[in-house]
């Protein structure tokens, strides 16, 4: 996948949250979102200018987050298989 990024291992599913910061606009909706609370916008600005989310917790794999991705700019990976 090009531009995505792992953020960080994930929860007992083996879950990692990617983001691609060149299409992330740093809304938040993911972070909001989150049920596991897996999710916070960082502190420094992307390449791009924008708070990209940051991956804190443990992701339980719902793909809540992406589904709810306006940009498209978000996926979660669990055991090394993105979705379909």
């Amino acid at each position: 996948m090009l531009g995505y990024a792992p953020l960080n291992s994930g929860g007992s599913l083996g879950c990692s949250i990617v983001v691609d910061s060149r299409l992330c606009k740093g809304c938040g909706i993911c972070v909001e979102l989150c049920p596991a609370r897996a999710l916070e916008l960082s502190k420094e600005l992307s390449p791009s200018g924008y708070r990209n989310p940051v991956q804190t917790g443990k992701c339980v794999g719902c793909r809540t987050c992406e589904m709810f991705c306006p940009d498209f700019a978000i996926a979660v990976v669990c055991n090394g298989k993105g979705s379909a």
